[in-house]
């Protein structure tokens, strides 16, 4: 079999071989890795299917050839060979860019499994929205419950709604669910690397179609950098929205808006506050710099004009006042996203800056 019919999906593996006996057998390791090869006989429709083949197989034999020589180098290209290899492969594989050269039948399980992950359909990322308060009982808690409980809506992956502080009352409360069962911060503290967003939302209590990983106050304590990181990007990487509700200052909050696709801080609007928000803002190491400024205008305070003066950035939105905030939270009722309610205009203002993501 010579580099052989062109099949018709172009998103199947590349294979291009000279070997009869090898092509087969690659043909068998695809079938296994549940997909289908292409074959190409060389001049344009080799070329097309090289740049959008999702992986690239050669058998060794083609190396040399002027066809495969002259293909641009692109990531995703595997050289195969059956049995050892002779020494002349190693500086051929190098020269167009292979990743491994993969020898049958001993690397056949490596082949099918990167066969699986190449064919497999990406997931687009999800987003990450970090909210803080320039000031205790600043309101900010709230509004990160009702910007994961107004994404939900809308949400094809699914809203994860984090709790940042480990000493806070949690998250849970807010949405009335702290009697459900589900893991909170300690049984996750020890967490690094990437955490499968599916499997930990599926662990998690949930209130109104979101899920909650809120803190513990049997067991308060800080939540490690990493495993807050590791939880927030985890489920961002599966296609999830996340809501961090983020301490301003802690060691977890610049990795995690480093991170995040909006931040927004929350200031109230008295002077106070607002001063302590323009530390928080001010120069490019400010840990909230690249933050929008929310101002929740309170009786006798700042008009919206002088909280951005006082601030140096302008304030993008206003928090109206919503009186059924507290009632609803000592019921243990989650805020009102309802159209022409306050968190939910706030909410949807916000959420509307992250056009072009996944909501």
């Amino acid at each position: 079999m010579s580099v052989a019919a062109h099949l018709t999906r172009p998103a199947h593996p590349l294979v291009v071989g000279t070997d009869p006996g090898l092509v087969d057998d690659l043909l068998r390791l695809l079938a296994a890795a549940g997909t289908t090869g292409e074959l190409t006989s060389g001049g344009s429709a080799l070329r097309r299917a090289h740049r959008d083949a999702p992986l690239v197989l050669l058998d060794a034999g083609v190396l040399d050839s002027a066809a495969v020589r002259g293909l641009p180098r692109r990531p995703g290209v595997v050289v195969v060979v059956a049995g050892e290899p002779s020494a002349a492969v190693w500086p051929a594989a190098v020269e167009v860019g292979a990743e491994r050269v993969v020898v049958l039948p001993r690397d056949e399980t490596w082949l099918v499994e990167r066969v699986a992950t190449a064919v497999r359909a990406p997931v687009r990322p999800g987003w990450v929205v970090a909210v803080g308060g320039a000031c205790g009982g600043a309101g900010a808690s709230t509004l990160a419950t009702a910007l994961a409980l107004a994404a939900r809506a809308s949400a094809a992956d699914g809203v994860l709604l984090v709790d940042g502080d480990g000493w806070a009352g949690g998250l849970d409360l807010l949405l009335g669910a702290e009697r459900s069962p589900g893991l909170r911060w300690p049984e996750l503290a020890g967490v690094s690397g990437r955490v499968g967003g599916a499997a930990l939302a599926a662990a998690l209590p949930e209130a109104g179609g979101v899920p909650v990983l809120a803190a513990s106050r049997e067991q308060p304590g800080d939540v490690p950098a990493e495993a807050l990181l590791a939880v927030v990007t985890g489920a961002r990487d599966t296609g999830c929205g996340v809501v961090v509700d983020l301490p301003v200052r802690s060691a977890a909050a610049e990795p995690v808006l480093a991170e995040a696709d909006l931040a927004v801080l929350l200031v109230p609007a008295r002077v106070r506050p607002a001063a302590v928000a323009r530390t928080l803002l001010a120069g490019d190491r400010a840990p909230w710099s690249a933050a929008v400024v929310v101002s929740r205008p309170v009786p006798g305070g700042l008009d919206r004009r002088t909280v951005a003066d006082v601030v140096g950035r302008p304030v993008v939105a206003e928090l109206g006042q919503d009186r059924s905030a507290v009632p609803r939270s000592e019921r243990g009722e989650p805020p009102s996203v309802a159209a022409r309610s306050p968190f939910g205009l706030l909410s949807r203002q916000l959420l509307a800056r992250l056009a072009g993501r996944p909501a």
